[in-house]
């Protein structure tokens, strides 16, 4: 385990927690690890997961933008996706997938390319619903947390596998937290 690894870890945990308690503090916290991440996955030959951490930076600032103007300036709240909302991101996480894992496959000394790609498609979606305060983040998340903690034993990452169950565990916190909070909004609409 090097510090680069030990520091990703923390910030990583802290990003999370911050996330499921709907703290704004997230996405500053979230971008330290994502500039963490970036770099050692690069090293690792997981361009995929390199090539996600720069997307995240982009994505954390348009989440950290949406959490404080809210929505017209509303506070926004936690919602259901449409299905042709998942319909939509479905399709697109299948075509990044395919486009990302052909390139990095045939352009690349990349290990897992297709496997790396999936995951991190699956990744831009749930990050993009964290902003827009999508409760199926977290069912997203369980998903990409569990082919993570694959790929990172494979790659013996093991702290980042032991990260991403930690992650897991929090994902299915947070659905839960998030949960409550919908009905606790039905409750006081009422």
């Amino acid at each position: 385990m090097s510090f680069i690894e030990v520091t990703g870890f923390i910030f990583g945990i802290a990003g999370i927690w911050l996330t499921l308690k709907q703290n704004i503090w997230c996405f500053p916290v979230g971008l330290i690890n994502v500039i963490i991440s970036m770099i050692l996955f690069f090293d690792q030959k997981l361009y995929s997961d390199s090539l996600q951490q720069l997307a995240y930076i982009f994505l954390l600032s348009y989440g950290w933008y949406k959490w404080h103007r809210g929505e017209r300036d509303l506070l926004l709240t936690v919602t259901y996706s449409s299905s042709r909302l998942l319909t939509m991101i479905g399709a697109a996480v299948v075509l990044v997938a395919i486009l990302m894992g052909s390139v990095f496959e045939k352009y690349t000394d990349a290990d897992v390319p297709y496997l790396d790609a999936s995951a991190t498609a699956l990744s831009f979606a749930a990050q993009w619903m964290i902003a827009r305060k999508k409760i199926e983040n977290w069912l997203v998340w369980m998903a990409v947390n569990l082919m993570y903690i694959g790929i990172y034993i494979y790659k013996n990452l093991f702290l980042y596998a032991v990260l991403f169950f930690v992650y897991l565990i929090l994902a299915i916190a947070g659905y839960m937290e998030w949960k409550k909070q919908m009905r606790l909004d039905v409750i006081k609409s009422e």
